[in-house]
């Protein structure tokens, strides 16, 4: 007999979709800005530029990338909307030449500005959620990107086509 599904019952999945919005070039590191939202329900304009701001204003330093525009990291952002007025901000950039390093940040309808995401499940000090499924769709499409610019020979050239490879679609 199978295990019984760890998936609530009535749990509903569906689809979502990312959106590339722009590249990011602050305190010397260069973003590239994603969206996840059901379809016809985008991250209102006010929470992209919210988060943007908090970004440029104390995210990039408090994730460790350099202010002094010398940072040089590479990566990606994804600002999901999980609902109504629940918002993920989820800085990925690549070190050690092929490791993914995240920071993630959360804002909730009664929130004046995003916080540090601290999830209260039990055995969090270890293990801790990343991506869901939707953002993985996002985190794929950036590997293999990544994986691209590493294999070439890394000239200025190799970096713009890396900056225009962005993933559209269904997740």
């Amino acid at each position: 007999m199978p295990a019984p599904s760890p998936v609530p019952p009535d749990y509903r999945h569906y689809e979502k979709e990312a959106v590339p919005r722009r590249l990011l070039a602050a305190a010397g590191s260069e973003l590239k800005l994603y969206h996840v939202e059901k379809p016809g329900a985008p991250v209102p304009d006010a929470i992209a530029d919210s988060a943007q701001a908090f970004l440029i204003r104390e995210g990039l330093a408090a994730a460790g990338l350099a202010g002094d525009g010398g940072g040089g990291d590479c990566g990606f952002v994804i600002l999901h909307r999980c609902g109504a007025d629940f918002h993920f901000l989820l800085l990925t950039v690549w070190r050690g030449a092929n490791e993914a390093w995240e920071a993630v940040w959360y804002r909730d309808s009664d929130m004046a500005d995003f916080a540090r995401f601290e999830p209260a499940y039990p055995g969090a000090a270890l293990l801790r959620p990343t991506f869901c499924v939707w953002e993985l769709g996002v985190v794929a499409h950036e590997a293999a990107a990544w994986s691209r610019y590493l294999a070439s020979p890394r000239a200025e050239a190799d970096l713009a086509r890396w900056h225009d490879d962005v993933f559209a679609g269904a997740v």
